[in-house]
């Protein structure tokens, strides 16, 4: 089930997903520690990542994509968003996504205070 989870996480476009709370803080610690394999970036770690994920696609954003953007974070690539309780069966439910480059949001805050 994790396997799934995080090729999900990784392969969508804004690399975030809805899931339960309790499984999203278990899938934040599988999803670091495949971004802490990607920055190792040898072979014995590629194949530790192709061994879990299993598409090649995702293992080759976790190693070129993900990798160069946390290259000098020590940790903390993910984050979890509480939204709310599931309609069903009433189960707090939240968003895990990864989370987006420093240098990014800076320029946008940049732009933002300029047009304003």
């Amino acid at each position: 089930m994790f396997r799934n989870m995080v090729t999900s996480l990784f392969k969508s476009e804004d690399e975030r997903i809805l899931t339960t709370d309790a499984k999203a803080k278990e899938l934040r610690r599988v999803a670091e520690k495949m971004i802490t394999l990607g920055k190792r970036g040898d072979l014995h770690a590629r194949r530790q990542a192709l061994s879990y994920i299993r598409d090649r696609d995702v293992v080759a954003k976790v190693f070129s994509e993900l990798s160069e953007r946390y290259r000098d974070r020590m940790g903390g690539y993910t984050r979890i968003i509480k939204v709310g309780n599931r309609v069903g069966d009433n189960a707090p439910v939240s968003f895990i996504e990864c989370i987006k480059d420093e240098a990014e949001k800076k320029t946008k805050k940049k732009a933002a205070a300029k047009k304003s």
